[in-house]
């Protein structure tokens, strides 16, 4: 088992304001977001541990808890090796390979991740590191030049870095006792005299230190671009029919159901309406029509899920959907949770990003008359990583 460490304790000093920077806004979410998020699209990564700070765990809480590799959320220490310490006795039992990654390198990408878990798994130890490119020189006042530093031997390391689990254990057990910190992880590795493999880097997986900083990073992803879409849909109340919504079957008071060819299901409809709006591919009457027998009777679910593949071969990835409900019976709050687990299933994304609500047309329009149901959707896409 393969556990990532979101190092998210520190108070980011020179990025000013005092404030925790990972809880930072960047392109819509948080810097910390943006950085779990690359760990849990990455298929090495088995699960989740992120460390903060004991004044910001509630809103660090808020912001993992809808990744659905997330194990735990702890408090941290002064500094950042006790805070790693701390994280490395809450990983699952089986853990074999602990990757740390800082939680404010939001731009990591999950093929960077794949590559040091992999050099990790063969050698104990890997970071990636990316050759210095510029002139080094030294100054003994911030001032005047002493020297030019040869930069041939020298590189700059990012994380994650990976090891295995009792090897960084061992490591950091001894910084805990000789009290001597480190730079990073691969520091204290190094102390046991255990080599630390280099991985080929990503230039565009920096770290969030200065306030601008985030200006690059929101221009570096500035090719993740964002788009919305809206959707609607509605079907008439009719005997004799299933009643399907948000891909749960429920029971109306009177035995009802959603008229219509394929399982009638407004809210999937509408929420499949609202992401092709997005991606500005049509609706949902042009890529499954009422005409094709093959989509007679079909649940929404699996039309939904073919929506989501469509967006995803043209390099697109499901940010959030909301949908609302409009329908005087039956209820609908029970379902609420169970609708957003299959809807977040179909979508492959975490129930986190899926909202749906419900509410009666307080007894007008068709709605009010229990003659259909109707169901709005907004959806918001971003650019895949």
């Amino acid at each position: 088992m393969v556990t990532a460490i979101v190092a998210a304790a520190g108070k980011g000093r020179r990025f000013g304001g005092g404030a925790n920077k990972v809880l930072t806004p960047l392109a819509g979410r948080t810097v910390l977001h943006w950085s779990i998020a690359c760990l849990e699209r990455c298929p090495d990564i088995d699960a989740l541990v992120v460390v903060t700070g004991a004044e910001d765990l509630e809103p660090v809480r808020r912001i993992a808890e809808p990744f659905s590799k997330l194990h735990a959320v702890c408090e941290g220490g002064a500094e950042r090796y006790e805070s790693v310490w701390n994280a490395l006795q809450r990983v699952p039992a089986g853990t074999t390979i602990a990757a740390v990654h800082d939680g404010a390198r939001p731009l990591a990408s999950p093929e960077l991740v794949s590559r040091v878990v992999a050099a990790a798994r063969e050698h104990g130890a890997a970071l990636p590191a990316t050759p210095v490119s510029d002139t080094l020189k030294r100054s003994g006042d911030g001032q005047a030049t002493l020297e030019t530093v040869d930069r041939s031997t020298l590189y700059a390391v990012q994380t994650p870095q990976a090891f295995h689990y009792e090897l960084l254990v061992d490591a950091y057990r001894r910084a805990r006792e000789d009290g001597t910190p480190g730079t990073d992880d691969a520091s204290f590795v190094e102390r046991l005299g255990h080599l630390v493999r280099l991985v080929p880097g990503d230039r565009n997986n920096l770290k969030i230190t200065l306030a601008e900083d985030l200006r690059m990073a929101e221009g570096l992803m500035g090719g993740r671009s964002i788009r919305t879409g809206f959707g609607y849909d509605v079907h008439p109340l009719v005997a004799g029919r299933p009643l399907f919504l948000g891909g749960v079957q429920l029971e109306h008071p009177d035995g009802l159901g959603l008229d219509g060819h394929s399982d009638a299901d407004v809210l999937l409809h509408a929420l499949c309406d609202a992401l092709l709006g997005a991606a500005a591919m049509g609706d949902i009457g042009e890529h499954f029509p009422n005409t094709d027998p093959r989509y007679r009777g079909v649940s929404s679910l699996l039309l939904l899920s073919a929506v989501g593949e469509k967006l995803r071969d043209l390099g697109w990835e499901v940010a959030n959907v909301d949908a609302m409900l409009l329908a005087e019976r039956p209820k609908i709050r029970a379902h609420v949770e169970e609708m957003r687990s299959r809807i977040a299933e179909a979508l492959q994304v975490s129930p986190g990003q899926v909202s749906v609500k419900a509410t009666t047309n307080e007894r007008l329009g068709f709605e009010g008359r229990e003659e259909g149901i109707a169901a709005h959707a907004v959806a918001t896409i971003q650019a895949a990583a």
